[in-house]
């Protein structure tokens, strides 16, 4: 196998390389911080980047990271373009008839809307969400007009011009920018809408979930996990 290096391939899948029949391919969004991100050296980073490499090393797997855009990043798992994701994935019912997840390595996280007004009709108004979330799922069943967007920075950036009145995203995602942020500001009630985080295989997989649910057991009985939960300050610890 490929040893597990501290570089990224940053590659479009359409011209990905040629890679080791044996090397996991783990594949990330590097939009979404701080579970993952694109750093100023242009590597992946965040929670999942530390995560992932530890959970290759406990399962004494090699690995290798490869970034997708998040609306194909299901459908490339499936045709075999890589082998995991770990970007930020909620567990879902509907995700869960497509593909399989290992066990949570992350509680369930609220989601939350932020506008910048509390005089924000949330049950009316337009909501704007990442297109092929948990979230965006959501609002389509509310009576509120949904914009989707391909990445959430733009859904922020939607509410900021007034393109839409309010976003729903993850709270842990939206804390950061309402904490450093002048306009922002949380609205509503939080809404819980998954089981938590986890790492997405194809179902016929079933080896290496096995291995990636032992290797994120470990984590949590040993407390290394909710230090990682700590450092990059994701959420509620185990």
């Amino acid at each position: 196998m490929k040893k597990l290096t501290a570089g990224i391939v940053l590659a479009s899948l359409g011209f990905a390389p040629m890679v080791a029949a044996d090397t996991v391919r783990m594949a990330s969004e590097g939009a979404y911080a701080p579970y993952n991100f694109i750093n100023d050296a242009g590597e992946l980073d965040g929670f999942e980047r530390e995560l992932g490499d530890e959970l290759c090393k406990r399962a004494q797997l090699d690995c290798e990271w490869v970034t997708n855009e998040w609306d194909s990043i299901i459908p490339n798992l499936v045709s075999g373009n890589y082998d995991t994701i770990m970007a930020g994935m909620s567990i879902t019912d509907e995700r869960d008839e497509v593909i399989d997840f290992t066990q949570n390595y992350t509680r369930p996280d609220p989601s939350a809307y932020v506008g910048v007004s509390t005089d924000i009709d949330l049950d009316n108004g337009v909501i704007a969400a990442q297109s092929a979330t948990i979230e965006s799922a959501y609002v389509a069943t509310t009576g509120a007009t949904l914009v989707e967007f391909t990445t959430s920075e733009e859904t922020l950036a939607a509410v900021r011009n007034g393109e839409a009145d309010a976003v729903l995203a993850d709270k842990g995602f939206l804390a950061p920018f309402v904490s450093e942020s002048d306009d922002l500001i949380f609205v509503g009630d939080d809404v819980i809408l998954s089981k938590g985080v986890g790492m997405g295989v194809r179902e016929s997989d079933t080896e290496l979930k096995e291995k990636f649910d032992a290797a994120i057991q470990s984590m949590k009985d040993d407390g290394s996990l909710n230090a990682l939960i700590v450092k990059w300050e994701i959420g509620a610890e185990f």
